[in-house]
């Protein structure tokens, strides 16, 4: 430092040098000037010396500056707002002012500026669209910043008031030839008003000056101007006001001829509007021609084309009836214009003055319109548009008509937001809802109100007009231990005020000693505990419930059978209870099978002490059984050990002692026997042998051994897949331990396959052999086949012959055997004697016969013949009867063929 004029310097920190850009400089002499230099240091020496500063002389101490005074913001733009703030009371050595904004309700600041400015006044720039913001402001100087001024008062960024835009596509729409209506286009922009009224001139073709047609303001978008001369041009042009004023003229329209218009087809349409524009469709609306021509309006047709083409297209192949019409399929990012012309009988009218030019895109953040339903349970539908000024109106109509019916809507607007609510709703409802926004960009948007969406609303409308509490189940019971009925019922949850009712044929009944009512609030369970359910407690139960608004109830009827199962449900829980107070049976008599196919009885008891008795019955009659059983194991045992018929009966089992008695019954007949022989089928099925051959006196029997066998079980005897039934053929049955097949005097075609099964109650077995040579052994098989060769009787003699004495007797049969069997007569089981009255012949080996002359009573008796060979042979017995001329002829059993007896090859040899 050094003092102005004494031309030396002082070093201000002489021993520390100082690493912040900022330093105090103290003691220095009060109104004296000073002039300041500054020197940087590194570890290589000291710089040269900065510039000097300009003189400064000590004065009092500078402070932070007081906070900026009341903070007041304006609207500018649709992204900015105006920000103007008093100065602080101590304004000395300021750097400036920075400003603050918040979305309302964020409580988050964002600065608005990042250099402090000069002035009071700041335009805040970047701001959203129909939000609301406030503002804060703090100065700074050398020292500091101040506090932070009170917040501005809320505002909604939207643009300023200002005169309305022009009117544009004025349109004439009728002449008669000394008058002409015409229609216009509002002005794109109100000005932030809304638009008052239109103020039209007029003036004839050619004619520099201008009238005035209207001194008043006109309401409408349609004018019809009167006073006009015939065949004469005229031009029109037409301002808006709004509360600002009166905002530019239109251009002047074309060139007007008055001239009375008579043609059939319709006028133009007019005030064509497009809205609901998104990438790739628009919605395209318009007024009916007020010339109708000389028959009503049948309908319109809708035309478009690019800006830069030059053929039209027809959207509608049909005329539609409506005056609203959604061109689709249209290329985004391309720019369209559109007419429409309307239709009568006569033909197709002329076409409305062309749209303005459409950019076909959506705009960013594009709304739609939503369905909803309030707390009150009231449906609405709803729209938000952020861009909405307070000169915006936002327009809702149904099939793009002005809903104008209080009786059936009701609309309520607040800011950016528009309700359309159903005051009583039903299905007339049904169609499509429309909204557009003044003063904005063209912000429309449409709602389809189908049938789905409509029900969908009102099943919601009514849950919260009549609200119900949610159920996880409904009114139920359940029977408890001790024959105590139960009812109950869960709700989704119960708050602490909730109250319920228990009714009872459309009584109410109250919680006591019959009744015990109570509530887990918690759970959201209701129950109903009845102590003695008895007859008289047939009918309706019913549990009512309320939490606050919100109702429900659930039934359970209790009528005729149903009431009838639970009453036998109750009564027998309360047996049971009883039942169990003393020695009882846990399990009931049932049944098993042993694998040693023993048939095994058996029951389960508990509550038993030392002095309990069991016992065993059959029929009523004591068992004796050779061990007292074990009560202290909980289970008693009864061994069948060959179930058969002889088995049948009513087993019964008891328990008593001093505390009670208990009796357990299995009757053993009928499907619980046919059971039992299912059960001993599967376990003696899994023991069957392979099948066994056994030559017999008769033929050759078939064996399977198992480890129980009754003629009961169910089992098949099949030869090549025929099953094969019991007959003097072939013979089924068995044994104990066996079953067998017997085959009498086998022959060829009994060869083949054999299969036994035998069916249990899950599965069957099977057992097959083959009885063709192969699967017999050498014995066996020699004797299978040679037994084929064995003398046989086969032609067949009579077992009873009636003779009158007197006449000749001839017995005549066919024999075969390999070799030639030995054929022997006997009577009464003695040799024949031959003589000339008994003779006997063998012709050829093979035709035997026996003829008695003259026979006579000493005749009758019993005749047989033997025919053996090595391998055996066969008797065959026939008893003659004699009687006398005259006598009656004795009865006897119709005659028919004797049936032989084998003869072994032991006693053939």
């Amino acid at each position: 430092q050094s003092m102005v004029g004494s031309g030396s310097w002082q070093r201000v920190n002489a021993e520390v040098a100082v690493k912040s850009p900022r330093y105090a400089v103290f003691d220095l002499a009060e109104g004296k000037p000073y002039v300041f230099r500054v020197l940087s240091a590194n570890k290589h020496g000291i710089s040269d010396p900065s510039e000097i500063t300009e003189p400064i002389q000590p004065q009092d101490t500078v402070v932070v500056p007081s906070a900026p005074g009341r903070v007041v913001a304006t609207r500018n733009t649709k992204t900015s707002v105006v920000v103007q703030w008093d100065k602080p009371k101590h304004e000395e050595n300021l750097y400036g002012y920075y400003i603050d904004y918040s979305v309302v309700g964020s409580n988050q600041w964002e600065p608005a500026n990042h250099k402090p400015i000069k002035y009071s006044r700041f335009v805040v720039h970047g701001l959203e669209t129909g939000e609301q913001y406030i503002f804060r402001v703090k100065a700074v100087n050398a020292v500091g910043f101040s506090e932070n001024s009170q917040e501005s008062e809320a505002i909604k960024v939207q643009a300023a008031l200002t005169c309305p835009s022009y009117p544009h596509g004025i349109t004439l729409l009728n002449c008669d030839g000394h008058s002409m209506t015409l229609g216009w286009k509002a002005p794109k922009y109100s000005g932030g008003s809304p638009v008052l009224g239109y103020y039209m001139d007029k003036r004839e073709a050619n004619h520099k000056n201008w009238h005035e047609v209207n001194s008043s303001l006109i309401s409408r978008t349609i004018y019809t101007v009167e006073d006009l001369t015939e065949d004469a041009f005229y031009e029109f042009k037409i301002t808006a006001a709004n509360v600002v004023g009166i905002g530019h003229p239109s251009d002047p329209s074309e060139h007007f001829k008055c001239k009375a218009w008579t043609m059939p087809e319709p006028g133009p349409a007019y005030d064509l509007t497009v809205c609901e524009v998104r990438n790739t469709s628009l919605v395209l609306l318009w007024k009916a021609p007020v010339y109708e021509g000389k028959s009503p309006i049948t309908g319109y047709l809708v035309d478009y084309k690019e800006v830069e083409s030059e053929d039209w297209i027809t959207a509608n192949e049909k005329p539609t009836s409506h005056r609203y019409f959604k061109v689709t399929d249209l290329h985004q990012g391309h720019t369209y214009v559109f007419k429409v012309r309307a239709v009568n009988d006569a033909g197709v009218g002329k076409s409305s003055e062309k749209s303005e030019p459409v950019f076909v895109e959506a705009s960013p953040g594009t709304k739609e319109i939503f369905s909803g339903v309030d707390d009150e349970g009231n449906i609405y539908l709803g729209f938000e548009c952020k861009e909405a000024t307070d000169a915006s109106h936002f327009l809702w109509g149904k099939s793009y008509e002005e809903i104008e019916d209080s009786d059936k809507f009701k609309i309520e607007t607040e800011g950016d937001h528009s309700k359309l609510y159903f005051k009583n709703p039903d299905k007339s409802d049904l169609g499509t809802y429309c909204i557009s926004v003044s003063d904005t960009d063209g912000v429309s948007s449409s709602f389809v109100m189908d049938e789905e969406e409509f029900e969908r609303l009102m099943a919601i409308s009514n849950e919260i007009k009549n609200p119900t509490i949610p159920l996880k189940s409904e009114l139920a019971y359940e029977v408890l231990e001790k024959g105590e009925v139960r009812f109950w019922i869960q709700a989704e949850s119960l708050s602490p005020n909730s109250t319920y009712r228990f009714v009872i044929n459309d009584k109410e009944v109250e919680n006591g000693d019959r009744h015990k009512i109570s509530c887990d609030h918690t759970n959201g369970i209701i129950e109903m505990v009845m102590d003695k359910f008895t007859i008289d407690n047939e009918g309706t139960y019913t549990v009512q419930i309320q939490d606050g608004k919100a109702k429900n109830q659930s039934s359970l009827v209790l009528i005729g059978d149903a009431f009838k199962t639970i009453l036998a449900e109750s009564e027998l829980q309360r047996k049971e209870f009883l039942r169990k107070q003393g020695p009882h049976f846990s399990e009931f008599l049932y049944w098993e099978v042993t694998e040693e196919c023993e048939v095994l009885l058996a029951c389960k008891i508990a509550n038993t002490k030392k002095e309990t008795v069991f016992k065993w019955y059959r029929n009523g009659s004591g068992i004796d059984v050779d061990e007292v059983p074990d009560l202290q194991r909980g289970e008693c045992h009864l061994t069948i050990p060959k179930l058969s018929r002889k088995d049948e009966g009513v087993y019964k089992a008891t328990l008593s002692d001093d505390r009670g008695h208990d009796v357990s019954t299995l009757e053993l007949s009928g499907k619980v026997y046919d059971d039992m022989i299912l059960a001993l089928s599967r376990v003696s099925g899994k023991t069957a042998s392979p099948l066994k051959i056994l030559c017999t006196e008769e033929g050759i029997r078939l064996q399977c051994f198992l480890k129980y066998y009754n003629e009961e079980m169910k089992v098949t005897w099949s030869h090549r897949e025929s099953k094969i039934s019991s007959g003097e053929k072939m013979k089924i049955g068995g044994g104990e331990d066996v079953a067998w097949l017997q085959i009498t005097e086998p022959t060829e075609k009994d060869k083949g396959n054999y299969t036994f099964e035998i069916f249990g109650d899950k599965e069957s077995f099977k057992r097959t052999l083959d009885l063709s040579g192969q699967a017999l052994n050498f014995t066996s098989f020699f004797f299978f086949f040679k037994l084929l060769d064995r003398g046989k009787v086969i032609g067949g003699l009579p077992d009873v012959v009636t003779i009158m004495d007197g006449k000749t007797l001839n017995l005549t049969c066919t024999v075969f055997g390999n070799p030639d069997p030995e054929v022997v007569w006997f009577k009464n089981d003695k040799t024949l004697e031959l003589n000339e009255h008994y003779l006997v012949s063998l012709e050829q080996g093979k035709y035997a016969s026996l003829t008695i002359k003259g026979v006579t009573s000493e005749d009758s008796g019993k005749y047989s013949i033997h025919v053996k060979n090595k391998y055996g042979g066969e008797t065959v017995d026939v008893t003659v009867s004699v009687y006398r001329h005259g006598e009656k002829i004795p009865e006897v059993n119709q005659s028919q063929l004797a049936k032989p007896r084998l003869i072994p090859p032991s006693e053939a040899s």
